[in-house]
């Protein structure tokens, strides 16, 4: 279903540039007080990434905790800036029952008080700990998938690249949905989705760098291929990869050449640009039709070898 005159208007209309953090903060923060709330097993956990606690939060697709189910190790999306393991619960608890995996989020810390590269560090410690078995689950490492959505789907790819850097350990898979994997949403920006949906379809351009602008410590870490992924010259040895892009999203086309890259590096990636959707829809009820297609595209690529 194409988006109609009359929506288009609507979405015109509630797309603005510009981030002022506190507001965002709390109009983000009111997804936690959710009075439809799912029911839903949980554990709470900290992670060390030297003396700071990292806060992780683990979601069981059913009442009984078991040792020999996959884990979907997932960090949120919110531009580095706005959103916590809190507001992305009801996300969390409906992807562990729609993959039958358990889910771990990762409260990294958020820009701009804790610039790049405090909550990629985060990130990575958390995966560390948890590909190495030092967490409260004794997980097999192959069968752990790294997994985010926007800023959370730029963490993920990190990751991946930081791991391969590293030689500590090795994600198997990744599912990097609508990921921020550019450094430039200006006019300059090579993409045609920057300037084709940049303007009139909630997330905008000008918010993008905004968002860059928060998490970057100088305008040298735009440069950074672990800010920016797009900015890596060698894509090898990198995990099997999944990338979900919405068709009306300024990130759209950085996603898609990310994943061009990884496959022409030799990489297994399937890409699906998900029809008439917008970005952040993965947010939306289960009953959401483009919700609907990603699970089942996401359960086809958990279940390959």
């Amino acid at each position: 279903m194409t988006i109609n005159k009359s929506m288009r208007r609507v979405l015109k209309a509630l797309s603005f540039d510009g981030i002022e953090v506190e507001a965002s903060r709390h109009l983000a923060n009111l997804k936690s007080i959710d009075p439809m709330k799912i029911f839903h097993k949980t554990i709470d956990y900290k992670i060390y990434n030297d003396d700071y606690e990292i806060p992780v939060r683990l979601y069981l697709p059913r009442e009984a905790v078991s040792e020999s189910l996959p884990v979907l190790l997932f960090f949120h999306g919110g531009g580095w800036v706005t959103e916590s393991i809190d507001n992305y619960e009801r996300i969390c608890a409906r992807m562990a029952a729609s993959t039958n995996h358990i889910v771990v989020s990762v409260g990294y810390r958020l820009a701009p008080e804790y610039p790049f590269p405090t909550g990629l560090y985060d990130c990575y410690e958390a995966a560390k700990a948890i590909y190495m078995n030092r967490f409260i689950l004794n997980t097999d490492p192959h069968r752990i998938t790294l997994i985010g959505d926007s800023a959370g789907g730029n963490l993920a790819a990190a990751v991946s690249l930081m791991a391969r850097d590293r030689a500590e350990f090795l994600p198997r898979k990744q599912i990097l949905i609508y990921p921020a994997v550019n450094n430039d949403y200006s006019e300059n920006s090579p993409f045609e989705s920057v300037e084709k949906c940049g303007s009139d379809y909630l997330l905008t351009a000008g918010k993008m760098r905004d968002y860059l602008n928060y998490y970057a410590s100088d305008e040298e870490d735009k440069k950074n291929k672990y800010f920016a992924p797009l900015m890596e010259t060698d894509y090898s040895n990198q995990p099997k990869t999944l990338i979900l892009t919405a068709e009306y999203d300024p990130l759209r086309d950085e996603g898609e050449e990310y994943g061009k890259r990884l496959k022409e590096a030799g990489n297994e990636v399937e890409i699906h640009r998900i029809k008439d959707a917008l970005h952040g829809y993965f947010a939306l009820g289960i009953k959401y039709y483009h919700v609907q297609e990603s699970f089942e595209i996401i359960n086809r690529f958990l279940g390959e070898d």
